[in-house]
């Protein structure tokens, strides 16, 4: 069955002030999945020794990667990726608005990949929201305006990753949750992500429409990915329900 894993790699910094790529790789490769949604990666950064942090973790686990830039200075970059080894093409990837009581706030993003899976093109959403709850109210809307989830193009299946910075009580949250189904919520007990060595937030997310069906949830938490990251990998195996692939629109939350 297909996987997909999100991860915010904090620049491949780890807990140990170990900066590494390939270590970042080698916790993602364990679990074999098939669509990767990274956050918080250096692309040509003085402060991370220059390395396109993207496109190595890509080539080390032999996959095809979608970059978006959040934050560009002159030749650096600091964003979020999509990596695959399946057919897959770039759709969108674009700023999110801020908060216009904050304007100095760091700029955030999201990008769009569609994925073949299973005989189905798996629309991606891969972003990394804010820390004011006002900015994250702000991109969760644009998010499920008709730029991304509204947009005609966002047909069934969907599935939306990454850091929100969000927790289930919070209102950007519950607001994603009225409309799309969070993977983590018929377990006895979610698994939280942050900080890496003694979880008990979880503000990484995998939210999917009504055509996936989730079989197993899992955080990583192996002794590496404990060490590699301030967060753990949340990995969600799923299926594709074919019945009900290439509807127009989003689907709503199941009840």
């Amino acid at each position: 069955m297909p996987r997909i894993l999100t991860y915010n790699v904090h620049r491949c910094l780890g807990t140990d002030g170990r900066l590494s790529p390939a270590r970042i790789a080698d916790v993602i490769a364990a679990y074999e999945p098939d669509v990767v949604a990274l956050q918080e990666l250096d692309v040509g950064r003085a402060r991370t020794g220059g390395i396109d942090q993207a496109l190595a973790i890509a080539r080390a686990l032999g996959m095809q990667v979608h970059f978006h830039a959040s934050l560009k200075v002159l030749e650096e970059e600091y964003g979020n990726a999509i990596l695959t080894h399946r057919p897959s093409h770039l759709v969108k990837a674009e700023a999110l608005p801020g908060w216009a009581g904050k304007p100095g706030l760091e700029p955030r993003g999201a990008l769009w990949a569609e994925v073949q899976i299973g005989g189905a093109g798996v629309q991606v959403i891969n972003t990394h929201l804010g820390l004011r709850r006002h900015e994250r109210l702000a991109q969760i809307e644009a998010l499920l305006g008709p730029r991304w989830l509204g947009h005609r193009a966002c047909r069934e299946p969907v599935i939306l990753v990454g850091d929100l910075n969000a927790t289930p009580r919070s209102r950007a949250y519950l607001r994603l949750a009225s409309q799309l189904w969070d993977a983590q919520a018929r377990l006895p007990k979610p698994r939280a992500t942050f900080p890496s060595r003694l979880p008990f937030l979880r503000i990484d997310h995998v939210f999917v429409s009504r055509s996936i069906r989730v079989l197993r949830v899992e955080t990583v938490r192996t002794p590496l990915a404990r060490v590699a990251s301030d967060h753990l990998p949340l990995l969600v195996e799923f299926q594709v329900a074919h019945g009900q692939v290439n509807k127009p629109g989003f689907a709503h939350a199941q009840e």
